[in-house]
């Protein structure tokens, strides 16, 4: 489990097609040492396993299912990737609950400065849209952000100076595609709409 709370970005050093998946290794200023193999990190919002590890580095392994339902399939050396470690007991929940599992892959359609901060505008796939409520929560490539509006299949977020800063939200532009997870919380009250 995560909380969206982005801790690294790190940067794609390698990509490689192995006999099985695509294996990418990534440079991130964690304390790679104290990362265990079989550990979970979130990648843009998608949970992948540690397999192996450098000084500075470690690597994943991302089946063909993944590549296709998320962004990662477009990653080239040298991108940049929101990283934020497992939470353990005890933690902060500065964000909200994220399982590190995509729901589906948004088109940003606009990015407008708003004072300090920046609104995006982003396009979810059907139909994940009707989870998605103002003033829930939503994260977009793995960060914790509150829902301002929606209009059918499109909702607003408001993206802080800090947030744009220190994520790769900033580098976003419109035609963008963005990693969604959906509040579990809409999930499950969802589910038990359909079978109540």
């Amino acid at each position: 489990m995560f909380t969206g709370i982005i801790t690294d970005v790190g940067k794609v050093r390698d990509v490689r097609q192995t006999d099985r998946d695509r294996r990418f290794e990534i440079e991130t200023a964690y304390d790679v040492a104290g990362i265990d193999i079989g550990a979970s990190i979130s990648h843009a919002g998608c949970c992948l396993t540690v397999v192996e590890k450098g000084a500075d580095w470690f690597a994943v392994e991302v089946s063909g299912e993944t590549l296709s339902l998320t962004t990662l399939g477009q990653w080239a050396k040298g991108d940049p990737v929101n990283l934020e470690r497992a939470a353990r007991l005890g933690d902060e929940l500065g964000g909200h609950i994220v399982s590190g599992h995509v729901d589906g892959v948004g088109e940003v359609i606009s990015v407008t400065p708003e004072g300090g901060s920046h609104r995006f505008k982003v396009r979810a796939p059907a139909p994940l849209h009707r989870f998605i409520a103002p003033k829930g929560s939503i994260a977009v490539e793995g960060v914790s952000l509150t829902v301002n509006e929606v209009e059918g299949e499109v909702f607003g977020v408001n993206i802080i100076p800090h947030t744009w800063e220190v994520t790769t939200l900033g580098r976003l532009k419109a035609g963008s595609k963005v990693n969604l997870e959906i509040d579990v919380l809409a999930r499950y009250v969802a589910r038990w709409q359909e079978t109540a």
